[in-house]
């Protein structure tokens, strides 16, 4: 037997009569006459070959067993193509298709997941491609054309082929165990240099050769932040930590913020990246706006 091939608004009419309950309920919902939605059933059954509904004995249209095992992929099918139409309407007003978006290791998890949960809700239709990079890394994936947003640190801001928007910033707190010889009180000058300072390296060449609050000529470079916490805590060296992500440490006593004369901790600025010559659509610039407002409320 040759199986033909139902068309979308047959399957349309068959999801309606499925939910509705009835083939005048399926009518009313779409607009049509009974005898058109009738016609619609019929149709999909000749080219299919089945049954759909057991319409004898019952005033209402019951599945039939294969008209159960068919609805779950009838429902996907209108599906995909409710989010094809609904994605091609967004694309007809301006909204981007997607976004690639790289988010800098320092800024608050928490306050990224937010960011994205509610860009979920708000554009269903715009996919989303993210990456988490830190230091000349971020701006790297906005020239190489892989993202189209940054939410990064002052590094490489300063890029003549970049834009950037001032958002929020972190602060980068200078830390070590407890038991660290740089944990003790009255610390001299310089004495920050006789000890192994963990570095966050930069994996990009844009910043190749440039150190950032580096004092000691004994240093471990890592390229993840997470590394350089646990070895921070294992009392392994000391270095910078952004507040938000050492803060129940601190508040354990596990580790302990330094106050070391150089004072190398600092404000960490983060900023909106985008290229120049890719102005940021509705969806780009809603994102920016999500990441200033959650920055905000994050503890000091």
């Amino acid at each position: 037997m040759k199986i033909g091939e139902p068309s979308l608004d047959q399957l349309r009419i068959f999801l309606s009569v499925e939910e509705e309950g009835s083939f005048g309920g399926a009518a009313r919902r779409m607009g049509r006459a009974v005898s058109a939605i009738s016609y619609g059933i019929a149709q999909m059954e000749a080219q299919l070959g089945v049954t759909l509904f057991a319409r004898e004995g019952s005033r209402k249209p019951v599945l039939t067993e294969a008209g159960k095992g068919l609805l779950p992929e009838a429902r996907a099918i209108a599906d995909r193509a409710d989010a094809l139409l609904a994605k091609t309407r967004s694309l007809h007003a301006g909204l981007e298709s997607e976004v690639g978006l790289v988010v800098d290791v320092m800024v608050p998890g928490e306050a990224t997941a937010q960011v994205l949960r509610d860009f979920r809700t708000m554009f269903p239709t715009v996919a989303l491609e993210l990456r988490v990079e830190g230091l000349g890394a971020v701006a790297a994936c906005l020239l190489d054309g892989g993202s189209l947003l940054a939410i990064g640190g002052p590094v490489i801001g300063d890029h003549p082929e970049l834009e950037r928007q001032v958002i929020g910033e972190e602060e980068l707190v200078p830390v070590a165990a407890p038991d660290h010889p740089l944990a003790q009180p009255g610390i001299a000058p310089g004495a920050s240099r006789e000890h192994l300072q963990l570095i966050l390296t930069d994996r990009s060449s844009l910043t190749e050769g440039r150190e950032f609050s580096v004092l000691s000529p004994q240093s471990w470079r890592l390229g993840d932040l997470g590394a350089k916490h646990a070895l921070l805590k294992q009392g392994i060296g000391w270095g910078n930590m952004p507040r938000h992500m050492i803060r129940g440490d601190l508040a354990s006593g596990s580790l302990v913020e330094l106050d070391l004369p150089e004072k190398p901790g600092a404000p960490y600025v983060l900023s909106a990246i985008w290229r120049r010559d890719a102005r940021p659509g509705p969806a780009t610039s809603w994102l920016i706006d999500a990441f200033r407002e959650r920055l905000a409320e994050c503890p000091a």
